[in-house]
């Protein structure tokens, strides 16, 4: 009995044709895969998904502000160094008014011990040499009579002084009487405080040193 022959035992030649067949069937239906997808462009290679009409951007996507939100917030931003600017120059000129305030009542304050430390003092005191007086010229302080008074500490021990100025018209009556003093003065120490007349600058008055007194 006769065995049909098996596909094995095909010749040569015919398995080759059949493997080269098979290869050219692949071969068209990749190209043809190809030519679907390009089948949508145009002459000039774009394909015909996309559009020559530019889109405009996304702006919910942008980050910032616009032109008039930042001219907005460098107007509040001046605005609020002019503010502070103005509260620093007002703070400082409320410094100064109290800072003269302050000094204005301690200069009352040393007036008034003078004056009670010169209460029942006969005649012009125990330290009248100890004392000086000489006028600001008159071109520096507006007109005013203004006096300087030296105080010098020539003991060996600290010391307070009490001091009365009178201010005489020409006929030498007494028009005006200030006081001013230096406390806790060591020895060889100096002060020099000011007495300002409060009368008008005309007619012109004489400064005196009337007391001067150690305690």
């Amino acid at each position: 009995m006769n065995t049909p022959p098996s596909r094995s035992t095909r010749p040569p030649a015919l398995r080759r044709a059949a493997g080269a067949a098979v290869a050219v069937v692949l071969t068209a239906a990749g190209a043809a895969g190809l030519a679907a997808c390009d089948s949508g462009d145009d002459d000039t290679g774009r394909s015909s998904s996309f559009s020559d009409r530019p889109t405009p951007p996304d702006t919910a996507s942008f980050s910032g502000a616009a032109p008039s939100a930042l001219a907005s917030a460098a107007e509040s931003a001046e605005a609020a160094a002019r503010a502070s600017a103005s509260a620093a120059a007002a703070s400082a000129s409320a410094r100064e008014a109290s800072r003269k305030a302050s000094i204005g009542a301690e200069v009352e304050r040393s007036q008034q011990a003078a004056q009670d430390a010169l209460k029942g003092v006969q005649g012009g005191g125990n330290a009248r040499s100890e004392v000086a007086m000489s006028g600001k010229p008159r071109a520096d302080t507006n007109g005013i009579l203004t006096v300087l008074v030296s105080i010098t500490n020539q003991t060996d021990a600290t010391a307070s002084y009490a001091v009365q100025v009178d201010f005489l018209d020409a006929s030498g009556k007494v028009v005006e009487t200030q006081y001013t003093g230096a406390e806790d003065l060591p020895p060889g120490g100096r002060k020099q405080p000011l007495v300002i007349s409060r009368s008008a600058p005309e007619p012109v008055l004489t400064p005196r040193l009337t007391k001067a007194q150690r305690y």
